[in-house]
């Protein structure tokens, strides 16, 4: 509409435009034939009267005619030099002064003296285009000067002209106006409630359902933006109750994933990081490394990658294609692996490796990686494969010696002597004692062992040591070794369990008798350690130390000396036991939240020393 409008008025303006134009060239010739008349008529009137230099009568003469008609703006006569001698409306011959003007008229380039026929020109004025006439001044073939002749413009065809273009101006301008109040209307009332609308679908169709359109608008396209809104508001509720169900299952498996013990990792079908939970970042020292859309087989340990690697990609383009689909070799959907890390981590891991399919279970759109850290597992299980071995082991020893002199006895019992028979007995009563102690410490330690709790009460810790010492004083004196008791004056009540720790002076003192030659000495210590040296009336808890001046431990036998069935006489081939002692002496103190030390020179002695808890009012 705005392109048919400007051309209809570009037309209709160029067609008033060429009307004005052919008015004035109309009007400028109708001037030029007036003036070249005025000027012939004008100058065969007034040369006589110059050639006499009768210039009294030719100003009154030419002023009687300027002045008998509006049509003339000036008359200017100048002599052969041109310098202007007179002129209306101004003559130098008016100025009464000793100031001369002299003024010298500037004539066309194709003025001709000779020409019988005037020269006109045209110039621009502020009241428009003036007629200029030059005729020569001649009386009898003698050139007297130029007579100059302005003629004004015809002032109707001017007012016609000026108008006609004003009216043309207002015309075009008025269209124009109107075109665009028209435009500016259409905008308000049509084209921006449709912008508007377009762009609430377009937000729409992206997910914003908050989008609303506010134009006061009636009629048909009200009651459209009406139903717009209302269907926004309903999406709007569908899409808040959606949030809120599918945040909180977002909530709950975020939780889930983020508390379980094993790693997850959640691939995409290009092998790249989606998701890891905190375990899996600890597995894989992850914690402080941006992995999230980065390739996983950049980041895991060299074992893991080097086992994964074909794994993870047969898996990704697992029911990839047709193609694949109808081969032969169909490519896993799921794998399991056990991996050992090398140094420094020597970790074990359990990896299962599975696909995550569409909703018809047609493309892969992930990977998901479960990680287990089966270390203890596998720990527990050598351990209990050892345990097993060893329990075995002590069992068969004892047992076979029992069998072999029971048959002996039987067997051949009526070719002993009865020194024989007893002493065989003996062997076989020894024997069986070692394996009833045998069973008692793997019983003890297996309570122990377990998740059982015990009641702790506060006792006086010189009681089981007194008792200690009474149960092995007989011991002590067929081997001729002192046994003594350090116990501290005022020795504080401690928080523990009485049979418990009877236990563990048992065996420390028992095995200090072991390995201490006769002559050698034991000695039981118990005093409390200041929290504050500075301070002498509080004490932080009770050092219990048992020190023996036997054969001592070897360095590289100090480490394991707490193991299951590590004994010293494993090397040395001489002193008898079944190596659970230490083991569950450091069982017991670890239920009373401490930890069993140990200081040995080989040759010198050996100390072993933990602390105890002060009971308190406040426990």
């Amino acid at each position: 509409m705005a392109i048919a409008t400007f051309v209809v008025s570009l037309v209709m303006s160029s067609l008033t435009f060429w009307a004005v134009n052919s008015i004035q060239q109309d009007a400028q010739i109708n001037d030029t034939r007036f003036g070249r008349d005025l000027g012939l008529l004008l100058a065969s009137n007034v040369a006589p009267l110059v050639a006499e230099d009768n210039l009294t009568e030719v100003a009154r003469f030419s002023g009687r005619f300027f002045n008998s008609t509006s049509s003339v703006r000036y008359i200017i006569y100048a002599n052969e030099e041109g310098q202007i001698f007179f002129g209306i409306p101004f003559s130098q011959n008016e100025v009464k002064n000793s100031l001369t003007i002299q003024r010298k008229l500037e004539l066309p380039e194709d003025y001709n003296p000779k020409a019988k026929i005037p020269v006109v020109r045209q110039h621009f004025t502020p009241d428009g285009k003036v007629t200029d006439v030059f005729v020569p001044l001649s009386v009898d073939k003698q050139y007297l000067g130029v007579l100059a002749i302005g003629i004004n413009p015809n002032p109707t065809v001017v007012a016609s002209s000026n108008l006609t273009r004003d009216v043309t101006i207002a015309v075009f301008i008025s269209i124009w106006a109107m075109v665009i109040l028209g435009g500016v209307f259409n905008a308000l009332t049509i084209t921006q409630p449709i912008k508007e609308l377009l762009l609430g679908v377009k937000n729409i169709a992206a997910g914003n359902f908050k989008q609303r359109i506010d134009l006061p608008l009636g009629g048909e396209l009200g009651e459209l933006i009406l139903s717009f809104n209302d269907m926004a508001e309903i999406l709007e509720k569908y899409e808040e109750q959606n949030i809120e169900e599918l945040t909180a299952e977002k909530a709950k498996l975020e939780t889930l994933v983020s508390t379980i013990a094993d790693g997850a990792i959640l691939l995409d079908s290009q092998l790249k990081l989606i998701l890891v939970n905190p375990a899996a970042r600890r597995m894989f020292n992850w914690e402080n490394t941006h992995i999230i859309g980065e390739d996983l087989l950049e980041y895991l340990p060299l074992e893991v990658t080097q086992q994964l690697k074909t794994p993870l990609t047969n898996i990704s383009h697992g029911q990839d294609s047709d193609e694949e689909k109808d081969s032969h070799d169909i490519l896993p959907t799921r794998g399991e692996f056990t991996i050992a890390l090398s140094n420094p981590n020597q970790r074990i891991f359990r990896i299962l490796l599975t696909q995550v399919l569409d909703q018809n279970r047609e493309n892969i759109k992930g990977i998901v990686m479960t990680v287990q850290d089966i270390t203890k597992e596998a720990e527990l299980n050598e351990a209990k494969s050892q345990f097993i071995s060893n329990v075995s082991h002590e069992l068969r020893t004892p047992l076979f010696n029992i069998k072999s002199f029971i048959e002996t006895l039987f067997e051949y019992g009526e070719d002993l002597t009865e020194t024989e028979k007893l002493e065989f007995l003996q062997t076989a009563n020894n024997e069986t004692d070692r394996l009833t102690r045998l069973v008692n410490d793997v019983l003890d330690l297996s309570r122990l062992e377990s998740s059982r709790s015990y009641e702790f009460t506060p006792l006086d810790l010189g009681q089981p040591i007194e008792q200690t010492l009474r149960t092995y004083q007989l011991n002590a004196k067929d081997k001729n070794i002192k046994l003594f008791s350090e116990i501290a004056t005022e020795l504080p009540p401690i928080w523990g369990h009485y049979d418990l720790l009877l236990q563990v002076f048992t065996n420390l003192v028992g095995n200090a008798l072991k390995f201490t030659l006769e002559g050698g000495s034991v000695t039981v210590k118990a005093y409390p350690v200041k929290a504050n040296p500075e301070n002498s009336e509080e004490f932080s808890h009770v050092r219990v130390e048992i020190s023996d001046t036997g054969i001592g431990i070897a360095p590289e036998d100090q480490e394991a000396i707490f193991d299951r069935f590590f004994r010293v006489e494993n090397r040395v081939h001489t002193l008898e036991g079944t190596g659970l002692g230490l083991s569950i002496v450091k069982n017991i103190t670890e239920k009373h939240n401490s930890r069993i030390h140990l200081t040995s020179e080989v040759g010198v002695g050996t100390t072993f020393w933990f602390d105890l808890q002060i009971y308190s009012n406040g426990k």
